[in-house]
């Protein structure tokens, strides 16, 4: 009798293996555990604490001193919401990514996976990056042009890294990506060139503050686009671990950042005191009157 195994070897050489299984039927989930909501829920408490903590500061101090504390608590009130819409599930989607497998002598398999996104994230720094700019830049005294280009730049980072986040094929991806890091030169020029141009005319007190918490911003601004690479980039690390990696980040660039600005810029004895519109509102000369006007018809 013919064994038609071994006359198949003599041909082949060897029996190849049929797959037992396909992959690619079932998809692959991404998604926060317990550890990554309670991470979101003790962040949203530390906003919130430290946005009450820098509306008392604010009203500790005359109207014409509370610019900084006004932007800083505008800061961690927007992060306080982003963070509670995040805990809820108001502030994520799922990207859907489908990873293509080419196979020799058998048909191609497909893996699907359904990443999160926080999109409320991207909607925090759009609103945040821009205030804290304004911060810094106002410490510095950075003139009104260079201020546009950076809120500008700024926005143009978060825009294309959420474009980037929920974006399916992988060139495109890295593309909007890059478009980001090139807006992240632009800021990093404005306060790491121009602006310390500027403060290094004022005082030496300020001059060194402003590098100080200057250059501590730009450090934790230039790990973000890092985690971003390893998580929803490359899907290196699960989606806890960007929680928490972004928390860390979060909590350092606004609340302690926040702090750190104010009791500092509190305790010079040259603090910028606004007066004007932003303390005394409309003069006589900018109020509209209706009704009371001297001259006849």
């Amino acid at each position: 009798m013919i064994d038609p195994v071994e006359e198949f070897k003599k041909h082949t050489g060897e029996v190849v293996p049929l797959p037992t299984a396909v992959p690619g039927n079932t998809p692959i989930y991404q998604t926060a555990s317990a550890t990554g909501n309670r991470t979101l829920w003790v962040v949203f408490v530390i906003m919130l604490i430290s946005s009450l903590a820098f509306y008392i500061m604010a009203f500790r101090v005359p109207v014409q001193k509370r610019l900084f504390h006004i932007l800083t608590a505008f800061i961690t009130t927007f992060a306080t919401i982003s963070y509670y819409a995040m805990a809820v599930g108001d502030g994520v989607g799922k990207n859907k990514i489908t990873i293509k497998h080419t196979q020799k002598h058998f048909p191609d398999t497909y893996d699907v996976i359904y990443r999160e996104v926080y999109w409320a994230r991207y909607v925090d720094w759009s609103l945040t990056t821009p205030l804290l700019l304004l911060d810094l830049c106002f410490l510095a005294g950075v003139n009104g042009a260079s201020i546009l280009v950076a809120v500008v730049a700024d926005l143009i980072m978060i825009l294309t890294g959420l474009f980037a986040a929920f974006q399916v094929d992988e060139s495109p991806k890295w593309g909007w990506y890059a478009m980001a890091c090139i807006a992240y030169l632009v800021i990093i020029y404005q306060l790491a060139i121009n602006g310390r141009q500027t403060a290094m005319q004022k005082d030496n007190k300020t001059a060194t503050f402003f590098a100080a918490i200057g250059g501590f911003t730009l450090i934790l601004w230039t790990v973000y686009p890092i985690i971003w690479g390893i998580a929803d980039g490359s899907r290196n690390i699960n989606v806890d671990s960007e929680i928490i990696a972004y928390a860390v980040l979060d909590i350092l660039a606004k609340p302690v950042f926040g702090f750190w600005l104010l009791f500092t810029h509190d305790a010079m004895s040259n603090s910028a005191s606004i007066d004007g519109f932003w303390a005394n509102g409309l003069g006589k000369e900018g109020t509209l009157r209706v009704g009371d006007d001297d001259e006849g018809a």
